[in-house]
């Protein structure tokens, strides 16, 4: 997706502003890269592992070090063994894999599709390695890879709320009836946990789990029901940006730790019909200065971002229709499974290139882009879910952005445009949401609050959830999640 370099549209006064107050911030809070660290973040994103652990012993070996100097040096170290367990699988393996499905693959074939990027490797010190769903991922981003499937292999379904579904057309019809903004409500019952794997710790341990748990958000989800569990439970602020619930439980030798919450919402469906005639420029607010600016190390306005927002948006001046534009190039880069993020160093420069992009990586892009070009736009994430006789939930990123004078108005950029001559359908995603999503997160890589010790097996989102001991973070391959809902029609407001 590289594009050539072209002059890019000069900022106005107010996003260069936004851009510096919140770089600033950013560097205040720790969330900006190290700068004495570039050169090993380099290093480790192109493999050269060896030569970044050189110098990451080196720098930890001087006294002088600050905590969290110490601590910044400490995690690359830590990214390196989380990006070995992404990049698990040898040749041999990869191709193992996608026999499963193409019983007759040709070496040819494979190494022709590796080498376009179809399946995504990493030279760890000159040995290949191939990311363990880069097999699954190809069938997602090769027409070609798809027809070679052996007959009666299934193929990957979908959530019930990616394609035009009657849901859409309940939403659409409510707000057409004067409803309102929010709509056909849904209350839902869930209950939350985590697992932890037995003799993950020692026995008489104390664990930590962090749990995600919805934020009240006017006219989205309200009126949040506290189920339990009664006792030991410390749940997050409301102004908890990443909000989650506290629990603490001593490992038992042998046996697994569970940790569960149960809780109650209603959530509504959002449909905000947008009039591009209408749409102003971006009013200059103080408020809406942190989502005008860079905001590293994810969202950061690189000389390839430019060129890419150029292609795109040409000489266009109307925010709606630089938005437009932007929402449906991202839109067109084609799903896949992610890595884990906190291995990633700039997750909307790796999605402008990686070729495919889940739907946190495009979100990212999709918000680094609107910034850019001077429109506010910010994150959220939590779970998709369905009704009961469906039974599909699944971890999800969207976000917002900012149109006067119409004020915040969602996106959902992964599920994108659905098929429909009805406008109104058509870009559903581009103004409204779905009832069948829960919001704990309205902002990425923020801090838990009570805070954790060490470093996140997420470092940018808060889906899952976390958990941790004395001795350290307790990473994704030793505890397990579960979310389940229950779904039930809801009194309007």
């Amino acid at each position: 997706m590289d594009l050539p370099v072209r002059k890019p549209r000069s900022a106005s006064t107010f996003a260069r502003r936004a851009a510096t107050a919140c770089l600033l911030l950013g560097m205040a809070s720790g969330q900006a890269p190290v700068l004495a660290q570039d050169a090993v973040i380099a290093q480790i994103d192109q493999g050269q592992f060896a030569a970044a652990e050189a110098r990451i012993s080196e720098r930890l070996a001087d006294p002088a070090l600050s905590d969290e100097q110490r601590a910044a040096w400490t995690f690359q170290r830590e990214r390196m063994r989380r990006m070995k367990l992404d990049f698990s699988l040898d040749e041999a393996g990869a191709k193992a894999q996608l026999r499963r499905q193409i019983p007759d693959l040709r070496d040819d074939e494979f190494a022709r599709w590796d080498a376009a990027g179809l399946l995504e490797h990493l030279d760890i010190d000159g040995e290949r390695r191939w990311f363990k769903r880069a097999p699954s991922n190809l069938f997602r981003i090769s027409a070609e890879a798809r027809a070679r499937r052996a007959p009666g292999v299934p193929l990957p379904v979908d959530g019930p709320y990616e394609q035009l579904a009657p849901h859409h057309h309940e939403v659409v019809a409510a707000t057409r009836s004067g409803a309102g903004t929010s709509v056909v409500p849904r209350r839902v019952e869930v209950t939350q946990s985590i697992t932890v794997k037995p003799d993950a710790v020692p026995a008489g341990e104390l664990l930590q789990a962090w749990i995600p748990y919805p934020r009240w958000i006017r006219g989205q989800q309200e009126d949040i029901t506290w189920i339990g569990p009664t006792q030991g439970a410390v749940i997050a602020p409301e102004t908890a940006l990443q909000r989650t619930v506290h629990l603490q439980q001593k490992a038992v030798a042998g046996k697994p730790t569970r940790f569960e919450i149960r809780y109650a919402l209603t959530v509504y469906a959002l449909h905000v019909p947008i009039d591009p005639a209408r749409v102003l420029p971006t009013p200059e607010s103080d408020a809406l200065l942190p989502y005008l600016a860079e905001q590293p190390p994810h969202v950061v306005f690189t000389p390839a971002l430019r060129a890419f927002s150029q292609r795109v948006v040409g000489s266009e001046t109307n925010p709606y229709r630089i938005a437009r534009k932007l929402f449906d190039s991202v839109d067109q880069i084609p799903w896949a499974g992610a890595r884990e993020y906190s291995t990633i160093s700039n997750i909307s420069d790796y999605a402008l290139h990686a070729g495919h992009a889940d739907c946190g990586q495009q979100t990212l892009l999709l918000i680094a882009l609107l910034r850019l070009n001077g429109i506010p736009a910010r994150w959220q994430s939590g779970m998709v879910y369905s009704d009961d006789a469906v039974g599909y939930n699944n971890l999800h990123d969207w976000g917002a952005l900012y149109l006067a004078p119409y004020g915040w108005v969602p996106m959902d950029v992964t599920t994108g445009r659905l098929d429909s001559t009805d406008p109104a359908l058509r870009d559903f995603y581009f103004g409204s949401l779905d009832a069948y999503r829960i919001a704990f997160n309205d902002d990425f890589q923020q801090p838990f609050e009570p805070a954790k010790q060490h470093p996140r097996s997420d470092t940018v989102d808060s889906q899952r959830g976390e958990v941790e001991w004395a001795g350290g973070n307790l990473y994704f391959d030793q505890w397990t999640y579960d979310f389940q809902s229950h779904v039930t029609p809801a009194t309007a407001r």
